[in-house]
Order: C-alpha cells, then sequence, then structure tokens
C-alpha cells in the first residue's frame, strides 16, 4: 500500500511538472530552451536569451540570434547569409535562411 502511494505521488510531480512547462503560445524561447537543455522558464521568453552565455563577436555556425520577439540558433552558413533554426517559425520548428537584421543580440551557449 505504501508502495502504490509513493508511486501515485510521484505521478503527481511529474504530472505538475510537465503542466509547469507546457508550450506557451509564443513558443520560440520554449523550444530554445528544449534544444538547449536548459530548465529555467524564464528563457520561455526571447528577449531574455540577450543574456543567456556569453557574448559573440558575430554571426558564426553554433551562436544563438536574438531579436525582440524571436531567438534561434544559426547551424550554418550561406553565400547569402545564415541558415537558422527556430520554433515557431510559422507555427512550426523551420530551419531556413533568416536576415539577421533587427538582432539585438549574438550569444554562445554557455
Amino acid at each position: 500500500m505504501l508502495r502504490c502511494f509513493a508511486a501515485a505521488a510521484l505521478v503527481c510531480v511529474a504530472t505538475t511538472a510537465a503542466i509547469a512547462d507546457s508550450r506557451p503560445s509564443k513558443w520560440c524561447g520554449w523550444f530554445m530552451r528544449h534544444e538547449l537543455g536548459v530548465s529555467d522558464t524564464r528563457f520561455n521568453r526571447a528577449d531574455q536569451w540577450a543574456d543567456f552565455g556569453s557574448p559573440a563577436d558575430g554571426p558564426a555556425v553554433g551562436v544563438i540570434v536574438v531579436w525582440p520577439h524571436h531567438v534561434g540558433i544559426i547551424t550554418e552558413r550561406t553565400e547569402r547569409g545564415f541558415i537558422v533554426r527556430s520554433g515557431n517559425d510559422g507555427g512550426k520548428v523551420r530551419e531556413r535562411e533568416r536576415s539577421l537584421r533587427g538582432a539585438i543580440a549574438l550569444r554562445w551557449p554557455q
């Protein structure tokens, strides 16, 4: 009986944690958290990534790009610019060429 209670308590804790980390309506920051294994939910907001990790001197593969309302990570350099992977880009996860115009920060992950 005690075993069942302990198991039920563990299930409740796991369920509560899952609810606390459910995907918000603006989910690019939430996606980046899950991509990089960051547990701090304040990074669900895109602009919070401007303080994450360490500053990058410029765009490069592996650098996090932060715009006022979006965040992504550079995965490739092309002749025309950079490929960025991000969540909530048109409502889905996409990896595509993006302009870095308007970026407020370029950060190396921790």
